[in-house]
């Protein structure tokens, strides 16, 4: 769901309220009709109460925009690192959508939020960035929007940005050794299989890694963005709902986004939000026409 602007300013961190992928209508009917009849939201023991992905925001000369998921074409490539306001690190770039945004949120001393992918003329070229393709034609609508920033130096492209040029100078000279033995000693970039999966395999000695130092040099802004939620509606093990006080809600059943999810804010891979729908759905259709009797009546999955 994505929630009304009270939902989102109750359950979501506060730099991470503005930006949603979903359909601007679904603003959480589900869990206020449900509410209405005393059903019980669980927002506790959630590790965070979103599924999240990094978004880059595209804004139209109209007023209208347009987000872009950073799901897995761009930032596992060789070549391109995500810095915050200092210029520096704060991630394994390679690492799930999810866990990328979370280390956003989390960063020391302060969220790293908004987010910059850095990258150069050599790696926009052949793995493109965010709404640029590979290949990077036409450029310009996305240079006159702000959306991409481009610029001769590193420091120019850090003014941009409003980040510091020197922490940016030597964040990129590090990586820039990284690149060359193969070996990210800060954050581990191209160590796991799914890095690897999503980096270049053409590229050695490491599919995650290769240098910045082609100019001219760009950069896209990444912002927190939610794709759906992990907080819902409280349920028993046949997804029938429960009120306030533990009991289930007579012929009220909840499946899918309206249900807290099974995960608990955790996210171990893509089709998280699917296969729990799918189970929970037929457990709820189960014991709606009588073919199951729960044996849980008042006890949350939670609990389970």
């Amino acid at each position: 769901m994505r929630t009304r602007p009270e939902w989102r300013q109750r359950l979501l961190p506060a730099p991470a309220q503005t930006q949603s992928l979903l359909f601007e209508g679904n603003t959480g009917d589900g869990l206020r009709l449900a509410q209405s009849v005393g059903a019980a939201i669980d927002e506790t023991g959630h590790r965070t109460p979103a599924f999240w992905v990094p978004v880059s925001v595209l804004r139209q000369a109209d007023g209208t925009e347009q987000r872009f998921p950073h799901f897995a074409l761009d930032r596992a490539k060789p070549g391109l690192i995500a810095v915050d306001a200092s210029g520096r690190r704060f991630v394994n770039e390679g690492d799930s959508y999810h866990d990328f945004v979370l280390a956003m949120l989390n960063a020391s001393p302060e969220p790293a939020v908004p987010a910059h992918l850095i990258c150069d003329a050599h790696f926009l070229h052949r793995y493109g960035l965010g709404l640029v393709r590979p290949g990077a034609w036409r450029l310009r609508p996305y240079l006159r929007a702000g959306y991409l920033k481009r610029a001769p130096t590193l420091a120019a492209l850090a003014g941009q940005l409003g980040i510091d040029p020197e922490g940016l100078r030597v964040t990129v000279s590090r990586h820039n050794g990284f690149a060359h033995t193969g070996v990210d000693l800060d954050y581990g970039k191209g160590t796991s299989e799914l890095n690897r999966f999503n980096g270049d395999p053409t590229h050695t000695p490491n599919p995650c890694i290769g240098p910045i130092a082609t100019a001219p040099f760009y950069a896209v802004t990444v912002w927190p963005g939610d794709a759906g939620t992990s907080v819902g509606l409280r349920t028993d093990v046949d997804a029938r709902v429960l009120g306030r006080d533990g009991q289930a809600i007579e012929g009220l059943y909840a499946a899918g986004a309206d249900m807290a999810s099974i995960m608990r804010g955790r996210y171990p891979g893509p089709g998280v939000t699917l296969g729990p729908a799918m189970v929970f759905a037929w457990r709820a259709v189960m014991h709606a026409v009588g073919r199951r009797t729960s044996t849980q009546v008042s006890s949350s999955r939670s609990s389970t």
